[in-house]
């Protein structure tokens, strides 16, 4: 039976011609999801976000750790890092719908101060959990999608439904959680920092000395802090950062495999291309022209 919330995202989809793609919406933060399939596991960069199913079901593999989630629940990812998701429940007459909203870093520091008695940051913890939707969410949520409606309405009002969004996450069960996304002093934060050092420019080499630097920790701590957070560690992480973006040049940008292999700090197009074929399972120039033919990713 659909719920309020998978009826305000089914309207949307019918209205927006959005069957087996995602939708952008009026608000570059938010992004509407359908699917009348189930679909294969997708390997991509995962921002902090909350990642909604109102109808349906996805799983998410991070490294060596798997989510499922479904209807009335969301997925809230706190620190970038890769995964490789997909649709496991979607047919033509129960198609997959879900919503994807984007932490806004300020607007949540912003309703933490704000909040009358503030979580305290849980212990360490992978940098992703599911949650299921009280009713006060569902309903803000519902308001949400019914607001996409008004495009000249939604970015004026958007910022006081997502206010109450937040303010919902760091009141319920896993605010310790969510807080940590913005807490100058917690471990997300730092390992946040050191991230976007890698992303500013993936191809330069960085040694673990110049991340931990970056993250305000020993090296030591880093490497544990890290691993927790990413199920990875450092080098991992970094190496499939390249590879990523290497496959986002090659798709988007219609790169060589050489450029792109030069482009993201590789000197050896052989060592990329192996390395390219063991993370996504293909190799590079077939992968890309794959691609190319898909809707974009959900």
């Amino acid at each position: 039976m659909r719920t309020e919330l998978s009826r305000a995202v089914a309207r949307y989809v019918d209205i927006h011609g959005g069957l087996n793609m995602a939708l952008q919406t009026p608000v570059a933060d938010v992004v509407v999801i359908c699917s009348t399939q189930p679909r294969a596991p997708f390997r991509k960069l995962y921002r902090p976000s909350l990642c909604v199913v109102a109808q349906g079901a996805k799983r998410i593999s991070l490294e060596n750790q798997t989510l499922d989630y479904d209807a009335g629940s969301a997925l809230a990812v706190s620190v970038e890092m890769p995964g490789c998701s997909g649709v496991t429940q979607a047919s033509e007459a129960e198609p997959f719908l879900g919503l994807t909203i984007a932490f806004d870093v300020v607007l949540l520091r912003e309703v933490l101060e704000q909040t009358p008695s503030p979580p305290r940051p849980s212990g360490g913890r992978l940098g992703a959990f599911v949650e299921r939707l009280s009713a006060p969410m569902e309903d803000c949520l519902t308001r949400l999608m019914r607001l996409l409606e008004t495009p000249e309405a939604a970015p004026v009002l958007y910022p006081a439904l997502t206010r109450e969004l937040y303010y919902r996450l760091l009141s319920g069960p896993n605010g310790g959680e969510i807080c940590k996304i913005v807490r100058n002093d917690s471990h997300t934060r730092r390992i946040a920092d050191a991230i976007h050092l890698m992303r500013r420019d993936v191809a330069r080499p960085l040694r673990v000395e110049e991340m931990a630097e970056a993250a305000r920790m020993g090296v030591s701590s880093f490497h544990q802090h890290f691993r927790t957070l990413t199920s990875m560690s450092p080098l991992q992480y970094h190496k499939q950062l390249r590879l990523l973006e290497a496959r986002r040049l090659m798709v988007a940008e219609a790169a060589n495999v050489a450029h792109a292999a030069f482009r993201v700090g590789y000197e050896s197009p052989s060592q990329f291309s192996r390395e390219y074929a063991r993370m996504f399972g293909a190799p590079p120039k077939r992968d890309a022209m794959t691609l190319k033919g898909l809707p974009i990713s959900l």
